[in-house]
């Protein structure tokens, strides 16, 4: 596979994936503590995380009739 062919990641600050969630930063930090989200160190201090791995994370609510009409 090439890299012109394999989709890229795009890696966030914790700030900018709490923000894309609608959560708190504490939570994306226990999120990646738990192991249910990886986290990235860039450098000695930063901290980024995959989007594409926070997209993944969302899971849709089941709903009664399966939201059909």
């Amino acid at each position: 596979m090439s890299l012109a062919t394999t989709p890229r990641a795009r890696y966030v600050t914790l700030s900018d994936a709490a923000d894309y969630l609608s959560v708190t930063e504490r939570t994306i930090r226990n999120f990646i503590a738990r192991g249910e989200l990886t986290g990235y160190r860039v450098g000695t201090r930063a901290i980024r995380v995959d989007l594409r791995e926070l997209e993944a994370m969302l899971t849709p609510i089941p709903t009664v009739g399966g939201g059909r009409r």
